[in-house]
């Protein structure tokens, strides 16, 4: 049996601030408890909770790692009693409750997965926080179904260029928002029926074009702000808004005769959280559902662009721009 270092290298939050207080930092490499999975990590997703956390915003849940990163690719170097659905060597990929940023990193094992053997390991770690992130929004809060329109808004993000694609390859007619116009050509070719340029239009004028003046079924939202009221009117009857940020406001005005008259749901969630057994139902069927969907070339994982562990701040950098097209992931070496 392989003998584990004693220390590893990881990207710690010194203090709050800007992607400069992101720091390397050798700390001991986590001993799995009850039930986890120890991942010698090949690359870790960079996600806006990353970033908000290192802003102050989005502390780690009480007795969780405090280090930065939800999602990694790997293989397992180790497991904690009664994890056997895993043996050490196999290549997985798992969400995680923190830790992401390091040389190793413990995942619960309902929320690990096995990576299928086509798919590199820089994709795989862009896979979990995205991928279990659309799935419940959309397809189980939203309950999404083929032949019926969603609209989802940063199409080019990491979360929009999932649910563009994950949308359209079950039967549903999408159409996204994005910043530029090179975005929205982006979100065409993932599979939007139509991308709207918000600088320059207003989707929901858009949205009752394309409808020919219904509106979408479902909404997929990380605006909050102003865009609640809009989303509301974009809504078809017995439309469904699910909420996952708020980079405008989470506190807003609501008209509620519009939403009695149209008989909506308003609803929202975040992940991190959420118990264990939620999180490995949601694995499952991620597993089922989506993972095959990557694994036949019918969805994409759209890598925006990579950088070694030590640069984090670099891609936290890269993150805040918001140019980016698709994930961006850290890669460690071996």
């Amino acid at each position: 049996m392989t003998t584990l270092p004693e220390t590893m290298t990881a990207i710690a939050i010194q203090g709050k601030g800007g992607p400069e207080v992101l720091v390397a930092e050798e700390r001991p490499v986590p001993t799995p408890g009850a039930g986890q999975v120890l991942i010698k990590v090949a690359a870790a997703g960079v996600n806006r909770p990353d970033v908000l956390q290192r802003k102050g915003l989005y502390p780690a849940p009480k007795g969780h790692s405090e280090l930065p990163g939800l999602e990694v690719s790997g293989t397992v170097a180790a497991l904690g009693e009664g994890a056997t659905r895993f043996k050490v060597g196999d290549r997985v990929m798992a969400l995680l409750n923190g830790g992401g940023y390091a040389e190793f990193a413990l995942a619960e094992e309902p929320g690990t997965l096995p990576i299928p053997t086509d798919i590199p390991f820089a994709s795989a770690a862009a896979i979990p926080e995205t991928f279990f992130t659309v799935w419940h929004n959309v397809f189980e809060r939203g309950a999404l179904k083929s032949g019926e329109w969603f609209l989802v808004h940063g199409g080019t993000s990491g979360i929009g260029v999932t649910a563009i694609q994950l949308a359209a390859a079950l039967g549903a007619k999408v159409i996204a928002t994005a910043g530029s116009a090179e975005k929205c050509e982006a979100c065409v070719k993932l599979g939007a029926r139509r991308a709207v340029d918000y600088t320059a239009v207003d989707f929901v004028e858009v949205v009752k074009a394309e409808t020919e003046g219904r509106g979408v079924d479902v909404i997929l939202d990380m605006v909050g702000g102003d865009y609640v009221d809009r989303n509301i009117r974009s809504l078809a009857d017995d439309g469904r808004l699910v909420n996952i940020g708020y980079q405008s406001g989470s506190k807003v005005t609501v008209d509620m005769m519009r939403v009695m008259l149209k008989r909506l749901t308003l609803t929202g969630s975040t992940l991190r959280i959420r118990p264990t057994a939620v999180k490995g139902a949601i694995a499952r069927a991620v597993g089922a559902h989506a993972v095959p969907l990557v694994a036949a070339g019918k969805v994409k994982v759209v890598i925006d662009s990579t950088f070694p562990l030590a640069k984090a701040a670099d891609a936290h950098a890269r993150m805040e721009t918001s140019q980016h097209i698709g994930k961006i992931v850290l890669t460690v070496a071996e």
